[in-house]
């Protein structure tokens, strides 16, 4: 038996691979490798490089490795750029969803666990949004991860499938033991960004938008560690395995931090400054979301181990320097 994780070559989808393996699970990915990169993936894991929309080499996957869980992480994550193609968004997240899914019922795979959003939720305030919460999402990304989640409640009333949709609220930090972390060209994460521009990546960093109705005027978001967001879908799998119900619950800390704050943990981690410019808000940013994860934490039994914002800067100050030294290796 094994557990396939979609897009385990990638940021989220690879820890989750170090969180099985360590755990003693086998474990097979499937990732296109347009954003993920195959030395991410841990050696123990087997790679395959495809599509999930290929219900043919997923469904060939899951009769081979005796597949008895999906973790699903493939999909496409930029807000601006859902807003600009919204159809391609819509292609890559929702429609290929659609036939993982289908490929998991007719393989009768009875565990799924989805990669879901707080961008669900839109702009729900600044109070610890609930599951329960009205959702409005304000982007086609967050749309897209909705209808996948409305799939995914619509196949297991119809199916013997059940499913938990884990919507994560700002994923950052890297693996502490310096295994992987967030790699990818030109990603648009405040935390990565931050970094790469204190270590002279970039030549500068921008905050999008300085009137928003928050404390000092910047958008403010609940930061969790992405260790600490691996091992609450290793506990979901593992309550699913025990005869859980499906489930919907965010992950995140339950407090944010504004995008000057994060840029002042930066330059205090550092012990540096940077330059830092003031733009123009990004179409789909809402002012503040910030997650209540009581439910997580009760159903899933999840609690956070690296819960200090200063702990994920460091560990992902820690990975941009040991890219560094990769890429420098490599030529």
């Amino acid at each position: 038996m094994a557990v396939l994780v979609t897009g385990g070559a990638g940021y989220i989808g690879s820890h989750m691979v170090w969180e099985l393996l360590d755990a003693g699970e086998k474990v097979v990915v499937i990732d296109n490798l347009s954003k993920g990169f195959d030395w991410a993936v841990a050696p123990e894991a087997t790679l395959v490089e495809g599509d999930i929309a290929d219900t043919a080499l997923i469904g060939g996957l899951i009769r081979e490795h005796g597949i008895e869980a999906i973790i699903h992480f493939a999909g496409s994550i930029v807000v601006p750029e859902s807003v600009a193609d919204p159809l391609a968004y819509y292609q890559n997240n929702t429609c290929k969803t659609r036939s993982l899914i289908e490929a998991a019922v007719e393989g009768k795979v009875r565990h799924f666990i989805f990669s879901s959003t707080a961008a669900v939720y839109g702009g729900a305030g600044i109070e610890p949004v609930q599951e329960n919460a009205r959702l409005e999402p304000e982007s086609p990304y967050g749309r897209s991860k909705l209808m996948s989640e409305w799939m995914l409640r619509d196949a297991a009333a119809a199916h013997d499938l059940r499913y938990t949709a884990l919507r994560y609220f700002n994923v950052a930090g890297a693996d502490p033991g310096g295994r992987t972390g967030q790699s990818t060209p030109g990603a648009t994460h405040l935390i990565k960004v931050a970094c790469e521009t204190a270590l002279g990546k970039r030549p500068f960093m921008q905050v999008y938008g300085s009137d928003y109705p928050t404390a000092d005027g910047t958008c403010v978001r609940d930061y969790i560690h992405v260790s600490d967001l691996a091992r609450a879908h290793r506990l979901a799998l593992q309550r699913l395995r025990a005869g859980g119900d499906s489930l919907i619950a965010n992950c995140g800390y339950g407090h944010g931090y504004s995008v000057l704050e994060v840029i002042e943990a930066v330059r205090r981690v550092f012990g540096g400054d940077f330059d830092v410019r003031s733009g123009p808000r990004r179409a789909g940013d809402a002012a503040s979301v910030v997650a209540n994860s009581n439910l997580a934490r009760s159903e899933l039994g999840w609690a956070p181990q690296r819960d200090d914002l200063d702990l994920i800067v460091a560990d992902a100050l820690g990975w941009e320097r040991r890219l560094q030294t990769m890429n420098s290796a490599r030529g």
